[in-house]
């Protein structure tokens, strides 16, 4: 349908009909709209069995090549093309077929066809975008690993347990990884192995692992806590206060939805955390006056966003195609927007995204230096801190547990060390002479 000239010029009229009658770009920019369109539809395909992503991909690298192009035209032509094909033709895609993977019988594959089936079916089974992005590239290190050691070039890979024991032997001993990293790898091609090559791995525990250590969180102290979010100001400092108020992860505080803050209970709900579970946690009743009111300029912008008829707000799993009009209701947008509209990398759409978390990493960086607190410490010292400050008050290990999200009562009892340090050091025998 796509190849055909004459085709392609009416679905481009309909199009540009289709943008004027809903508003969805200002009159004057219509026909650029249209032009941005017909330039991608008359690229010459790459490959036969070319995605409609990747001829997506190829087209706006090579328009962003050009040092004629301005970055608000490389952002029209991505958003033309996302209006065309997912609001103007409902997701209809290229009636081409996708390559299809498989494992030689001589156990070889390739590697490039097995990296895309590895992101298939990593949304398939709704696996979070990040996870997918950390996989993706651990299989690809993992692969040019092997294509190094054997020496191919035609991207074709035999994978065995051998392989995979140097892979993991090389990130300890040349790379030095720490331990979360190298099983963050191993992690990584144990799905890639399960998944996608159905390939049966042997028993690893005789592996070199890079060592683990037991080491004790860095906590602030009370005061220290009171000196950071004084220092701090305007959204940052409300994410600070809600992280350190609630015990949460920085993407949590993040990925916060109206629907998720419960005032009248003085409740945050934790939606898909960490291990995919949901909780509920403290909302301090000292942020309540500012979190409405902060939520009251949210809302200014929501309305903006739907005067402009923007697409909807991200939706997790399947809940978009079950509740279609979900993402545009006021209790699923952000608590925290971003100013500026995103492309949506899996689905293609602009949209209004979350707040990232380096604004508030870097805020909270920028007030441990005015602070002169000499502690390596991070967002996460706040959930760290939390916990710990909770102890001291006499809160059970239990309830504590449970607004962390910990699976198991031991990761929580970590911070019982901590606090036996805090609540009554011992004296030192030099103090006693």
């Amino acid at each position: 349908m796509h190849n055909d000239n004459a085709s392609n010029e009416i679905e481009l009229g309909k199009f540009g009909q289709f943008i004027l009658q809903n508003h969805l770009v200002p009159e004057r920019n219509a026909r650029f709209y249209v032009l941005w369109v017909r330039r991608f539809l008359d690229q010459p395909v790459p490959e036969p069995t070319a995605s409609l992503e990747d001829r997506i991909r190829g087209f706006t690298e090579r328009i962003e090549s050009s040092q004629s192009m301005a970055p608000w035209q490389i952002e029209q032509a991505e958003r033309a093309i996302s209006l065309f094909f997912n609001n103007f033709l409902k997701n209809t895609q290229w009636a081409i077929t996708q390559p299809r993977f498989q494992v030689e019988p001589d156990g070889f594959f390739d590697s490039q066809l097995a990296l895309t089936a590895a992101q298939s079916t990593l949304r398939l089974k709704h696996y979070a975008y990040r996870t997918e992005t950390t996989y993706l590239d651990w299989i690809a290190r993992f692969f040019a690993y092997m294509a190094r050691v054997e020496s191919r070039t035609d991207g074709k890979l035999l994978i065995s347990n051998e392989s995979i024991h140097n892979f993991l032997a090389f990130l300890a001993e040349n790379l030095h990884v720490g331990a979360s990293t190298q099983n963050q790898a191993f992690n990584a091609i144990l799905f890639l192995c399960r998944e996608v090559l159905h390939f049966e791995m042997g028993d690893f525990s005789h592996s070199l692992r890079a060592r683990k250590g037991q080491h004790l969180p860095v906590v602030f102290s009370v005061d220290e806590t009171k000196s950071l979010l004084a220092l701090m100001s305007g959204v940052s400092r409300l994410m600070a206060a809600l992280t350190y108020g609630g015990g949460l992860r920085v993407m949590e505080c993040c990925r916060l939805r109206v629907k998720d803050v419960d005032f009248s209970s003085h409740l945050l709900f934790v939606r898909n955390g960490k291990g995919d579970k949901d909780r509920s946690t403290l909302l301090p009743e000292s942020l309540q006056t500012s979190l409405r009111q902060h939520l009251d300029r949210v809302k200014e912008m929501y309305d903006a966003d739907r005067k402009a008829n923007l697409a909807g707000v991200w939706m997790p799993d399947a809940l978009d195609r079950k509740y279609p009009s979900a993402a545009k209701e006021w209790a699923w947008y952000w608590v925290f927007p971003t100013k500026t509209l995103a492309l949506d990398p899996r689905s293609g759409l602009i949209r209004r995204h979350h707040i990232s978390p380096v604004i508030l990493q870097t805020a909270l960086k920028d007030a441990l230096s005015k602070a002169q607190i000499p502690k390596h410490a991070s967002v996460h010292t706040l959930r760290h801190s939390f916990a710990t400050h909770l102890l001291l008050n006499g809160v059970d290990i239990r309830q504590i547990q449970e607004y962390l999200g910990h699976q198991n009562v031991e990761t929580t009892m970590i911070y019982t060390h901590v606090v036996k340090d805090l609540r009554h050091p011992v004296t030192s025998p030099l103090d006693l002479l």
